[in-house]
């Protein structure tokens, strides 16, 4: 069984969508640990779904080492993003996670990312389902 961390801040909602939809296709084959760069977050990605939960600094910095997969909005991997609850610890043990990331090219930031597409979230979602993403990480034909 593989582990998947997703990580969010603010109010959770987008890792709240991701959970959901994790679980539809994949709840046999993985456990989700919902880290929340708040207990908002959290909170909500729990109820969303995810097998277990925490919050904060730590939370994160620990449970990146451990993660088969790590999936959130691109902000997880930039310091001070989020209105700065993404801490700059929080985004180096991101990047450095031997985990594979699975990014969301969602961002608040000043930042552009060029040649990405810019569809809602639902969409960059279901393509990032169907393109085997997942199912190359968890073994799942």
């Amino acid at each position: 069984m593989k582990t998947i961390v997703v990580i969010d801040g603010q109010g959770g909602g987008i890792g709240s969508i991701i959970i959901k939809k994790l679980k539809e296709g994949y709840a046999e084959l993985i456990e989700i640990i919902a880290l929340g760069t708040n207990a908002v977050a959290t909170a909500n990605m729990l109820k969303a779904g995810a097998n277990r939960g925490a919050s904060g600094q730590n939370a994160i910095v620990q449970t990146s080492q451990h993660a088969d997969i790590i999936v959130g909005p691109i902000s997880i991997v930039i310091a001070n993003a989020m209105l700065g609850e993404l801490t700059p610890g929080m985004a180096e043990a991101v990047a450095s996670s031997k985990a594979r990331k699975i990014l969301i090219p969602l961002s608040q930031e000043n930042i552009a990312l060029v040649g990405v597409s810019s569809d809602r979230l639902p969409k960059l979602i279901e393509t990032m389902l169907a393109e085997d993403l997942l199912e190359l990480a968890t073994g799942k034909e």
